[in-house]
């Protein structure tokens, strides 16, 4: 009898490893065929950054075409003379097309430009609220304005540096017309072209303002809008938050209302940096010499100078040519990303939002 029992404690023993093995080597599989959530949770971050970018650009595409033909016209031969009779003379010289023009390459640098900024004030923010939470000891402690600010400068930086190259094309085909001293077919032709003729170092002229102009722009922008959002939520004024959530009109009022704060900011270093760009290739600014009626190409060498010149010869407000065409189209625009990256996020199934 005893020998019965050992012997089925036996089998029962091997049975059960027998199966415990099966079942570790069928998780195994498993894990090899199918990514981990975090990889699918950074994808799915990834995508809907890259969407927010994409939909929320082209919905502003003429504006943003009109807005840089503004930054680099030649003061002494105005062609566009504000928001509506720009846009007006874009469509009676060029057609329906041509307020679009650049808009591919403006999509081609925004979708990556979005999906890695999203991403990494995502991870920037997580990585600062732990080192927050580590030296202040407190556990429960949450991200400040000061803090989001950190972080959407980091996101800026990252972003910006890493997509440069493709604003400084995006830039050259927008202004491109007919009488262009250098004709571009796409963004990979300017990309080579400008390569081989201007060398590495013309891909990033202008990249020091951009950085600089990034870290109020946009770390403005990600403090603004979720500090908004944090107080609506907290304090529901007129009704505005029901249940700790905000319709999408309510969101859309708060990143235009971030998009307005930080574009403001920022917009001077963003037409020093557009100067640059153009710089060699096109008459984008002309000074008067001589008895006042001779013109002569405007150089610029570095990012002081441009600010030095453009001030002298076009005077203060020429820092801030194209802003009003700009303003119309940052508050569409930052609000349509902000909103469109959390409703995408949520089709997606990923938890994380970038206000949590």
């Amino acid at each position: 009898m005893a020998s019965e029992d050992v012997v089925e404690k036996t089998s029962e023993s091997a049975v059960s490893t027998i199966v415990n093995l099966a079942e570790e080597a069928k998780l195994a599989s498993e894990g090899v065929k199918a990514p981990s959530p975090a990889f699918l949770s950074i994808c799915k971050s990834l995508v809907a950054g890259g969407v927010a970018g994409g939909v929320s650009r082209t919905a502003v595409a003429p504006l943003e075409r009109l807005k840089i033909l503004l930054q680099v016209q030649n003061p002494h031969s105005i062609k566009y003379n504000g928001t509506i009779q720009g846009l007006k003379y874009i469509w009676r010289t060029e057609g329906f097309r041509g307020l679009f023009k650049g808009n591919g390459t403006n999509c081609a640098r925004i979708v990556p430009n979005s999906a890695v900024k999203f991403f990494s004030y995502e991870q920037a923010s997580k990585n600062i609220l732990w080192l927050y939470r580590r030296q202040s000891g407190d556990e429960d402690a949450q991200l400040t304005p000061v803090l989001r600010l950190g972080a959407g400068a980091c996101a800026g930086i990252i972003a910006m540096s890493a997509t440069y190259p493709m604003d400084m094309v995006r830039g050259r085909l927008t202004v491109q017309t007919e009488k262009s001293p250098r004709q571009y077919r796409g963004i990979f032709h300017a990309l080579s072209t400008v390569l081989r003729e201007e060398g590495p170092r013309a891909l990033y002229k202008g990249w020091l303002p951009s950085v600089i102009g990034v870290i109020p722009y946009v770390g403005l922008n990600f403090a603004v809008y979720e500090s908004l959002k944090d107080w609506l939520i907290k304090t529901k004024p007129f009704g505005l938050a029901k249940d700790s959530e905000l319709s999408v009109t309510t969101r859309l009022a708060c990143g235009a209302a971030a998009g307005t704060v930080g574009q403001t900011i920022a917009y001077p270093l963003d037409v020093v940096r557009r100067r640059m760009q153009m710089v060699g290739w096109k008459d984008a600014a002309s000074i008067v010499t001589g008895d006042g009626r001779s013109k002569a190409p405007l150089e610029y060498n570095g990012m002081v100078d441009t600010f030095r010149k453009t001030v002298r010869h076009e005077g203060f407000g020429a820092l801030y040519k194209g802003l009003v065409p700009n303003s119309v189209k940052v508050v569409p625009s930052i609000a349509i990303a902000f909103v469109t990256y959390e409703m995408v996020k949520d089709v997606l199934g990923v938890e994380m939002r970038i206000s949590d």
